[in-house]
């Protein structure tokens, strides 16, 4: 049952919900995110290590944290959490995600509790958690502000945020929207709207205004060369992640 209050938009869940048997095929329509993958999880990992003062090398470094991962998809997020000793929480807009990743996690043998709903739903309930996971979600949202809201109530004092989107700006467009749908056809056209991106700037104010307290910001930059991604302390021109902080 979904709470009274959303900010899930339908038309969004949908593309999504078409594309859910294809989460774990490396040369499928999630294939930018297969590659992504690897750049994303350096950022998430060393900003759990950091804040929780974990060492990485050490077994099972994310034992005791609770971690939830908001629009988990198949759970490309999760299980490397899991896997580190973490205990997971995925949770997902679109329904058909979630037999999808329970069955790959039976697979792999990991312990993930995958739940179909939305972030306003578990904050209802009083679920709270060390950490959350927060990518490539808040540019599909029908209202930002009231999900990074949601967000912040999830999180335990000292919790950490880890929110990641794509920039709006002209470089933004030809790259996320007319490269990956239409030129590399990466992705099914329309699974981005443009006039839904948000700038680093702009991302900061709503995560303030949500109760949290920004402390990082890197780019995600894609090289054409290596085929592969980096983090980027300067260039945040289209993807890009945060981190931030509820005040203990």
């Amino acid at each position: 049952m979904q709470p009274s209050e959303t900010t899930v938009d339908p038309a969004e869940v949908a593309k999504f919900e078409a594309m859910a048997a294809e989460w774990w095929d490396p040369h499928g329509k999630f294939k930018p995110l297969h590659m992504l993958n690897p750049c994303r999880l350096d950022y998430i990992t060393t900003q759990i290590a950091g804040e929780f003062d974990r060492d990485l090398n050490a077994p099972n470094p994310f034992q005791g944290l609770r971690i939830l991962d908001i629009g988990c998809g198949g759970g490309l997020l999760c299980e490397p959490m899991a896997r580190l000793g973490a205990t997971v929480v995925g949770v997902d807009a679109a329904a058909r995600n979630i037999p999808v990743a329970e069955a790959h996690a039976r697979q792999s043998g990991l312990d993930i509790d995958y739940r179909f709903g939305t972030a306003e739903e578990l904050a209802e309930n009083g679920e709270v958690f060390d950490i959350v996971l927060n990518m490539e979600v808040v540019e599909h949202v029908a209202d930002p502000l009231a999900y990074l809201t949601a967000c912040q109530k999830l999180l335990r004092p000292g919790g950490l945020m880890v929110c990641s989107t794509i920039n709006r700006n002209p470089k933004s467009f030809a790259m996320a929207i007319v490269g990956a749908e239409y030129v590399m056809r990466w992705l099914p056209k329309g699974t981005h709207e443009w006039s839904k991106f948000i700038t680093p700037d702009e991302l900061y104010t709503l995560i303030s205004n949500a109760g949290l307290e920004p402390v990082d910001r890197k780019g995600f930059v894609f090289n054409p060369i290596t085929w592969g991604w980096k983090l980027s302390d300067r260039d945040l021109s289209v993807n890009y992640v945060t981190a931030s902080i509820k005040s203990a």
